[in-house]
């Protein structure tokens, strides 16, 4: 585990370790952190938001799940001026700790990462959940969609984790809910509460 400082992006969803995201940037705090990003090199944490809005409104302060996952830019794109389109994966799970908003409202906050969770085999019983997992992407694949998923090769379909991360991804889950399972380091149970949901 290692504690570092990194800029936060709150979001009333998720992202984990493996998981493509996809934005819209042109809220001036998270400007700056998209350039500064790019011109450092730096990873920032994407945190699941316990209240409050995704846009930034006068007089409100969000509030921030002690859970989040850092993400690593891919590609950024300037759609017009002022407007970015942004692609990230997530890299690591990590606690948040000490955090406050600073300028142009933008968080930040100490971070102490994770361990990664281990690969774990799916059991017979739960293997439905991979297997419908299979058939949304190969559907996306025929209909030429495979871009589009909140995913990206390779597709380690045998993995309880990776398999419970896509589809919580997937899910139109609650930010608390995402966040629990953000997390949930036993991937089993993890992949039990997607059979549940599903």
């Amino acid at each position: 585990m290692t504690n570092d400082r990194v800029p936060l992006f709150p979001l009333s969803s998720a992202l984990y370790p493996e998981g493509l995201l996809r934005l819209t940037i042109f809220e001036v705090r998270y400007l700056h952190l998209i350039r500064r990003c790019q011109q450092e090199n730096l990873e920032f944490g994407v945190v699941p938001l316990a209240s409050g809005k995704e846009v930034q409104k006068a007089g409100e302060i969000e509030a921030l799940h002690d859970i989040g996952c850092t993400a690593r830019l891919l590609e950024v794109h300037t759609i017009q001026p002022a407007v970015l389109s942004v692609s990230c994966v997530g890299i690591a799970r990590f606690r948040l700790g000490d955090h406050a908003r600073g300028a142009y409202g933008l968080w930040s906050g100490e971070i102490t990462r994770l361990d990664s969770v281990p690969q774990s085999p799916i059991p017979q019983n739960l293997q439905p959940i991979a297997d419908r997992l299979g058939e949304l992407i190969a559907s996306a694949q025929r209909e030429g969609l495979e871009a589009q998923l909140p995913m990206r090769p390779p597709y380690r379909m045998d993995d309880a984790g990776w398999v419970a991360d896509r589809w919580a991804e997937l899910l139109p889950l609650s930010a608390s809910e995402k966040a629990a399972l953000l997390a949930q380091t036993n991937a089993l149970e993890r992949l039990q509460f997607i059979g549940h949901w599903l």
